[in-house]
């Protein structure tokens, strides 16, 4: 049940190592999540009692618990960067193979098949996948072909935000036409990647700098590059 890491190139042609999440961090964002939805269930349960709807109040009870069961963990990970609360407590997060976001039809994906992965009951099918997976992949996983990685603390929604850094830099030597391409590249890709990714993609070009001075630097010269303000 260790951790490993999987590897991808990117189109910059630059070598990242994913942290992979295993089981047991993903049983314990997914038992989080599950106190999340019992005491979710509690307040409408109080609700509804307390309104005394009789047989309206069990259709929205069964309507909400449809919901929760099924909309709640797809909503989270296609609207908040692959990440329900559990996983964001966690520091894990749902990413394509290739380690871009999760798109919302492979969010849906992956937990229409939680029902397999139950099988034959808590989940049991789903550990013995990814304990024969390399990248510890429940059969969900597979089909939508994603991964569950870690991110450093604080990541997720609000690190996919681009930083500013310097308006622009004009590079203070000859820059080859990969250089440019590269660094273009960079900062066209950089809404869509999480913050880690940006500063290692950066370090590739700049191993001289700390990650965040990197990311700065080479935003920074791909807005040189481009003539933005």
């Amino acid at each position: 049940m260790i951790d490993e890491h999987h590897s991808v190139q990117t189109p910059e042609g630059a070598d990242l190592a994913l942290p992979l999440a295993g089981p047991l961090p993903r049983a314990g964002a997914w038992l989080l999540d599950l106190f999340i939805r019992g005491l979710l269930y509690l307040g409408l349960t109080i609700a509804l009692a307390v309104l005394g709807l009789g047989g309206l109040g069990m259709a929205l009870f069964f309507i909400a618990a449809f919901l929760l069961e099924w909309w709640y963990p797809v909503l989270f990970e296609a609207l908040r960067q692959g990440q329900t609360p559990g996983k964001r407590a966690l520091g894990i997060v749902v990413v394509h193979t290739d380690g871009t976001p999760a798109g919302f039809n492979a969010c849906v994906l992956r937990n229409l098949l939680r029902v397999a992965d139950f099988f034959p009951f808590a989940y049991l099918t789903g550990l013995i996948a990814m304990l024969c997976s390399s990248r510890f992949q429940r059969l969900g996983d597979l089909a939508a072909d994603t991964l569950v990685v870690h991110v450093h603390p604080g990541s997720g929604p609000a690190e996919m935000q681009v930083p500013d850094g310097d308006a622009r830099a004009l590079p203070d030597w000859p820059l080859t036409l990969a250089d440019q391409q590269s660094l273009i590249a960079l900062a066209e890709r950089a809404p869509r990647l999480t913050r880690a990714r940006r500063q290692e993609l950066a370090q590739q070009a700049f191993p001289e700098y700390e990650a965040e001075a990197a990311e700065r630097h080479a935003l920074a010269l791909a807005r040189g590059l481009l003539g933005e303000p």
